[in-house]
């Protein structure tokens, strides 16, 4: 009887350590080359244009049992924004948009994760650009987690989208023709290191 009791424990215990070990939130490594951060505002009623920005890395730290322990932290070279029409392009490297050169690098840095809904979150941090920062909500969607069929790592994949003024981080030129208004869309896949 001492004996079944024991093995029962022993089972129950490997159990409990095998699910808290897969409970763990993992490491995950942005891949710039599956990475894009797409921008978009209104043009005098008339249009949307969009930019990109590319090169981007960071880490997220994924925990699909518990989404309180997850996090992100992102790094985007502004010198690599494109709106594909040159002379807007250079506009936005200067001083009185990103100004590429004073400040090469917008950021963003989680500071609480919140599941919404199956495979839905929102991910609260912080956005810095142009050395400004602000509290922004990120509306996060998991695509896919599993193993890369070319990699053979463990892989998720989101897309996101935020909202927030430009005129907020040191940009409001052309208010309110040109929209104050920016909405931001983020597409990632990210594998453990």
């Amino acid at each position: 009887m001492h004996l079944l009791k024991k093995v029962t424990l022993s089972v129950a215990f490997a159990g409990f350590a095998s699910l808290s070990a897969s409970a763990m939130a993992e490491t995950f490594q942005l891949d710039p080359t599956h990475t894009s951060v797409v921008v978009s505002w209104n043009h005098f009623g008339f249009s949307n244009p969009t930019a990109s920005f590319s090169d981007v890395t960071g880490t997220l730290n994924f925990d699909d049992v518990d989404a309180t322990k997850s996090k992100v932290s992102v790094k985007i070279p502004v010198k690599t924004v494109d709106t594909r029409v040159p002379a807007l392009t250079k506009e936005f490297l200067a001083k009185d948009y990103f100004d590429a050169e004073g400040h090469p690098q917008a950021t963003f840095d989680s500071t609480k994760v919140a599941k919404t809904a199956a495979n839905e979150y929102d991910v609260t941090g912080k956005l810095t650009i142009k050395g400004i920062t602000k509290e922004v909500v990120l509306h996060a969607k998991l695509n896919k987690e599993g193993e890369h069929p070319m990699k053979k790592k463990p892989t998720v994949g989101f897309d996101a989208t935020t909202e927030i003024k430009r005129s907020e981080f040191g940009m409001g030129q052309y208010v309110p023709y040109v929209s104050d208004e920016v909405t931001i869309h983020i597409t990632t896949e990210a594998s453990t290191l």
